[in-house]
């Protein structure tokens, strides 16, 4: 347990951000998950839209260093290799 002052402080502070990521990651994954929802369902414009949706959240994750910018370029070309095996099928 934190005895000085400041170590308690950056203790709570520790714990709000930890709280706020946390938020941040469930968003993104519930994005990724609406996606993949919609590539598996085989709707073409509900697929093409969560994508466009997601982008932005991913992007925004990555940049506030929330995930790394690989992980987040490895995402959106994965769900971009879904949806265009959609289109080729289709």
């Amino acid at each position: 347990m934190a005895n000085s002052a400041q170590a308690i402080k950056r203790a709570r502070q520790s714990e709000k951000h930890r709280q706020h990521k946390a938020g941040q990651r469930s968003m993104l994954r519930t994005y990724l998950k609406n996606v993949l929802k919609a590539i598996s369902s085989g709707d073409m414009a509900a697929a093409q839209t969560a994508y466009k949706n997601a982008l932005p959240v991913i992007d925004g994750m990555a940049n506030k260093g929330l995930i790394h910018k690989n992980k987040a370029a490895r995402h959106k070309s994965r769900l971009n290799k879904h949806i265009h095996a959609m289109q080729a099928t289709a």
